[in-house]
């Protein structure tokens, strides 16, 4: 059986959402980020001392993004791009997630849930907000012709830019302004894959 190190509340839930929406039959081994992660057990498996790592049969792979692409790839479940061009595409908007979008949101999430207050900079926050604008208006001219980045179906790289996104609600961020962006986070937010990763 697939293994799946990690847990909801840190960026393991895009791969949970993954392999919920592909099918498969996997156990989700408890992992937190802080002391979990780094004993020697998990080290072995994960040298970087990082959630998620994924185990299936003799492939073992950590970082998020691979283990979804490869889920994809490998199982499907209607997540796998039909050509080659559009699997370019996919790989292409999930590195754009993980550059463009995460980095500003990890600044807020950082100074405005995690650091002690004492810590917590106002003018990162502010920053960031600023800083998220111009990806947030790329993508929202990316949804003006389709439901969907690559075109009328949900696919990974739906799931794989969505799920970075889905940290600005953690932190009370509102995209609502941008209106394609909102009506396409909405629409894979609601699939019941989803719902199920956040119950895990």
């Amino acid at each position: 059986m697939i293994q799946l190190y990690g847990v909801p509340m840190s960026r393991a839930l895009r791969s949970i959402w993954a392999i919920e929406e592909v099918g498969v039959e996997y156990e989700l081994v408890p992992t937190n980020f802080l002391e979990d992660s780094k004993q020697s057990e998990y080290l072995e498996i994960n040298p970087n001392g990082r959630i998620p790592t994924l185990v299936d049969g003799d492939v073992t792979l950590f970082e998020s993004m691979a283990i979804n692409l490869y889920l994809a790839r490998k199982y499907d479940g209607g997540l796998q791009p039909k050509s080659p061009d559009d699997e370019a595409r996919a790989v292409q908007w999930s590195f754009w997630g993980m550059s463009e979008i995460e980095p500003p949101l990890m600044d807020m999430v950082r100074h405005k849930v995690m650091l002690p207050e004492a810590q917590r900079d106002a003018d990162t926050v502010k920053a960031a907000e600023a800083a998220i604008q111009k990806p947030l208006r790329v993508l929202d001219d990316a949804l003006a012709e389709r439901p969907f980045l690559l075109g009328d179906a949900f696919t990974i790289a739906d799931l794989n830019v969505a799920s970075v996104l889905s940290m600005a609600q953690f932190v009370g961020f509102d995209f609502s302004s941008f209106a394609k962006v909102q009506r396409w986070y909405d629409a894979g937010t609601s699939r019941p894959a989803f719902a199920r990763a956040r119950s895990r």
